[in-house]
């Protein structure tokens, strides 16, 4: 996966995103399955968010980039800011 690719699939999400939280406060709030697909997509923006990271560390310091791999949610989520 290229970072082209990677930010594809970032852009995607955020749209999807977008979406539900504008159903979300256009409406009276979402479903539960709305909900937790949103829960999904963030997790997965912060996978790729993270993923993208790594990659662009990796070729800075001239490594190969396509080392990097996705890293589990409740590592990706444990960040601290």
């Amino acid at each position: 996966m290229s970072d082209s690719d990677i930010l594809t699939n970032i852009d995607e999400l955020v749209a999807e995103e977008r979406s539900l939280r504008d159903r979300s406060a256009a409406a009276l709030g979402l479903s539960a399955e709305e909900k937790a697909r949103l829960r999904t997509v963030e997790v997965q923006l912060d996978q790729c968010w993270d993923l993208l990271r790594q990659r662009r560390a990796l070729s800075e310091y001239g490594e190969d980039p396509s080392s990097a791999r996705i890293r589990p949610a409740d590592e990706v989520e444990g960040y601290q800011g």
